[in-house]
């Protein structure tokens, strides 16, 4: 397969460039012929990928932090991060689709050397401190299921690049079969924790109406900027505009335009389902550890080992401990790719992909196995949140080029966004920033 996108509008500067994720780029068919249903079920599976960012270990971390503390009032935190999700990656998908490239490879094409020589970096931050989250949520898995030691768990994490390699051998469907079917485990268990948790079900529902004291009260804020940080994931931008490439829907305006219309279906379904995993997770620690007084709760090892006796059933800490155990493992194969697209977008490196994969994996993994075993399993939970704020400051440097570029006529051609799509999309971007000037001003007074 060629791997050259010779296709380019006049608003890009560099017509010919590498494919993004050159080794699996359209290889997926979308035969015309075939019925709507079935065109259709060719684009599902990179929305379930990059709803995997949306229910990652650090997630876990902010929600059960929210929950223990202030009950089901960061329940609208989550519901909210999950419609600007939905928004910012349909951007994505338009991005890829109308333009051939994916978020890096824009930057790169659309701005200075220095300025994008900064995003890059600013990426690799995001990407390393979501490996953080990833790196010790797979290893506390281990640790809960196996008893295996958190610093042996940590370096088990470096071996999904070669799970990753053998799965793109056999095709980029193996790869998205994997995490769903981890998703659907991840699912099975919450669904029976929270049978046996039975949450004050008008409470949650009341969780779900806006309150101004998120706002107000700085230590509810840190944990809703946690929670955004969490959701709204810097590297899921780039990934997402790599992955949707993988489909051959074609170079015609009506292709390219069904193919937008499925993948963002694709995800808008996605995220949906990782908004009930995530508004889970909060409502089991409402529903155990905030009614029962716990209010401190946040490590993950601390929740297995209260949930056998609040629950009542010896299986619940076991159901949580494989349901981090999945998320983990998606987590850290989604997070690879996504360093793999960052790395050739920005810095347009020509390198067998095995050695891409690991290199990038290695940027990534060894701060995260650094920070794991220097704090060891006591912090986790305040490494684990402060991760998702990182991540939370590190959003908008994504957020701003996704609009600018989407919004641009002579970018996207026939596909550039209508102009309510970009008001909803720059109000987004504005609250993210405007968030997140109101973190930094509490932190520092």
């Amino acid at each position: 397969m060629d791997a050259r996108v010779p296709k380019t509008f006049s608003g890009w500067k560099q017509g010919n460039r590498d494919a993004s994720l050159s080794d699996v780029h359209r290889s997926i068919p979308v035969k015309s012929q075939s019925s709507v249903w079935r065109r259709a079920a060719a684009f599902v599976g990179p929305g379930y990928l990059v709803a995997v960012g949306y229910m990652d270990p650090g997630n876990w971390a902010t929600s059960l932090a929210g929950g223990s503390k202030f009950g089901y009032a960061l329940l609208v935190v989550a519901l909210v991060s999950n419609i600007m999700a939905i928004v910012l990656q349909s951007l994505c998908a338009r991005l890829a689709i109308a333009s051939g490239r994916d978020l890096a490879q824009a930057c790169r094409d659309a701005f200075p050397k220095p300025v994008a020589y900064l995003l890059w970096f600013l990426a690799e931050i995001a990407i390393i401190a979501t490996d953080i989250a990833e790196v010790i949520g797979t290893a506390i898995g281990l640790n809960l299921i196996f008893g295996i030691p958190l610093e042996i768990g940590v370096l088990i994490t470096a071996l999904d690049v070669f799970l990753i390699l053998y799965l793109q051998k056999l095709g980029f469907r193996w790869v998205e079969a994997l995490i769903v079917a981890l998703l659907a485990v991840v699912a099975a268990c919450f669904v029976v924790q929270i049978a046996l948790a039975d949450p004050n079900w008008g409470d949650v529902i009341r969780g779900f109406a806006p309150t101004t004291e998120i706002v107000t009260n700085p230590e509810m804020l840190y944990l809703a900027l946690g929670i955004l940080g969490a959701t709204v994931m810097p590297h899921n931008l780039y990934l997402h505009s790599g992955i949707v490439q993988t489909r051959d829907y074609g170079d015609s305006v009506p292709e390219r335009k069904e193919a937008l219309k499925f993948a963002t279906i694709d995800s808008t379904v996605a995220l949906m389902f990782a908004l009930c995993i995530n508004a889970s997770i909060l409502i089991l620690a409402a529903a155990t550890f905030n009614v029962a007084g716990q209010t401190e709760v946040a490590e993950l090892g601390e929740v297995h080992n209260l949930l056998a006796p609040m629950l009542g059933l010896a299986i619940a800490p076991t159901l949580f401990g494989i349901a981090l155990l999945c998320c983990g493992i998606n987590s850290t194969v989604t997070a690879t790719l996504a360093g793999q697209i960052v790395m050739e977008g920005f810095l347009n490196i020509q390198l067998p992909p095995w050695l891409r994969r690991l290199i990038t994996r290695a940027i990534a993994i060894i701060p995260a196995a650094s920070v794991t075993i220097w704090f060891g399993q006591s912090g986790t939970a305040q490494l684990l949140i402060l991760t998702q704020v990182v991540l939370s400051l590190q959003l908008s440097f994504a957020v701003f080029p996704l609009v600018m570029f989407t919004a641009d006529k002579t970018k996207m051609g026939e596909l550039v966004a209508p102009n309510w799509l970009i008001a909803f999309a720059v109000f987004i971007a504005v609250v993210i920033a405007g968030l997140n000037a109101k973190l930094l001003v509490d932190f520092v007074f």
